[in-house]
């Protein structure tokens, strides 16, 4: 029988709303969208580069709570304020991804939680 399991983590902002950071059933872990919240420091940093390494060090930290990690990553969506901020997000994004990078979408969008610039979520095989 499938069993759906809620993945939580410390290492990661907890989720502020009605949703789970994460979800692993069978061999998928879907994580859900990640603010570039520091869990350390509660705080934002500024630029999109810095913000889209936040966001992916959230991703991933639920990511190998799971069980997974980046590198089992499948497909990834990037949701962005300013879509002329592309090439920034896609130097840093490159540095997490540099081998068989996983599908990926990108998205601009009027506003994000907490005015953040950045979130990304991200679907991974354990």
């Amino acid at each position: 029988m499938n069993k759906k399991e809620v993945i939580a983590t410390q290492s990661a902002p907890a989720a502020i709303g009605p949703y789970s950071q994460g979800i692993a059933f069978d061999d998928l872990v879907f994580v859900s969208g990640q603010l570039p919240i520091d869990v350390k420091t509660g705080t934002m940093p500024e630029s999109y580069a810095a913000q889209t390494e936040q966001s992916l060090k959230n991703v991933q930290a639920i990511l190998e709570e799971a069980g997974s990690s980046l590198d089992k990553a499948l497909k990834v969506t990037v949701f962005l304020k300013d879509m002329s901020k592309f090439s920034e997000i896609n130097e840093v994004y490159a540095k997490f991804f540099n081998e068989n990078p996983p599908a990926r979408c990108a998205v601009e969008v009027s506003e994000l939680p907490k005015g953040a610039s950045v979130e990304i979520e991200a679907i991974a095989h354990k």
